[in-house]
């Protein structure tokens, strides 16, 4: 119809902030004032304390990604690996043509390691591979390099600001858990009030 007119779509954030304004209704509680308080002062701490959580978290994770870095870089070593047993079939169902051969390398302390080493399938005896090892010989990953401790700041910054709101929507939740008890008391009190007066008694 043309005279109709269309009702303002109401949405959860919108039923949010009206509920929790800052007027003279006579309908808002006490409790409804004090929710929207702690819930604004939880919004400014949050706000105020990202930044900082941010760069403490990156910090710490920087420095431990550093000395991981330096260790790993002044201890580990790389060697040559000798296949002494052809690759075999890759397993079944990995989708990987990677498969696992024997062979030997000669540890940083001048022990000489046997072990399984991933190799691509196919590879035959007296093949050589760079790998990198332990002092006693044991394989490793490549060492840790500045992108990766850039990576792993980054990580830790999110982390903590991530964790952060975990803590404020935690006492956020614990306020609004303990007013609606309070409200609930309320209610129950004006009912007690207020009851039997409705109340018809035969």
């Amino acid at each position: 119809m043309a005279g109709r007119q269309r009702m303002p779509r109401v949405t959860p954030m919108s039923r949010l902030i009206r509920g929790r304004r800052f007027d003279r209704n006579p309908l808002r509680r006490t409790s409804d004032r004090a929710e929207t308080v702690v819930l604004i002062m939880l919004v400014v701490v949050f706000l105020m304390s990202a930044p900082l959580v941010a760069l403490a978290s990156g910090a710490w994770a920087h420095a431990a990604a550093q000395r991981a870095e330096l260790a790993q870089a002044a201890s580990w070593r790389q060697v040559t690996a000798v296949v002494v047993v052809a690759a075999g079939p890759p397993a079944m169902g990995s989708g990987s043509l990677a498969s696992a051969a024997k062979a030997h390398w000669t540890a940083p302390d001048g022990t000489t390691v046997t072990g399984d080493l991933p190799v691509p399938y196919g590879t035959q005896v007296g093949a050589t591979f760079r790998v990198w090892v332990t002092p006693d010989g044991h394989l490793v990953q490549q060492p840790m390099n500045d992108s990766q401790v850039a990576s792993l700041t980054a990580t830790a910054e999110a982390g903590g600001v991530i964790a952060l709101a975990i803590v404020v929507a935690l006492a956020g939740a614990a306020t609004r858990w303990l007013l609606d008890r309070r409200r609930m008391a309320d209610w129950d009190a004006d009912w007690h009030a207020t009851g039997p007066r409705w109340t018809t008694h035969a």
